[in-house]
């Protein structure tokens, strides 16, 4: 298992959620990818987008006034 890191900050929605798609489809079986990010949309997006396509959230932290950090295992 690897660990990869995304970061979106100053990012609007969509462009987080597009970003971690692409990146997601480099990654192998198990591997995680943090995502950090700054747009409020992305809080529910992300984790909702995770879900539909069999990847696990394992954290999600609110690292700012304004921003987050989610673990995504991919599926």
């Amino acid at each position: 298992m690897a660990r990869y890191t995304l970061e979106t900050a100053g990012q609007v929605c969509p462009f987080p959620l597009q970003e971690a798609t692409r990146a997601m489809q480099q990654l192998e079986p198990a591997d995680e990818l943090v995502i950090g990010f700054d747009c409020t949309q992305a809080t529910e997006s992300l984790p909702l987008w995770a879900a539909e396509h069999g990847h696990q959230v394992t954290e999600f932290d609110r690292t700012g006034d304004a921003s987050w950090s989610i673990t995504v295992r991919k599926g």
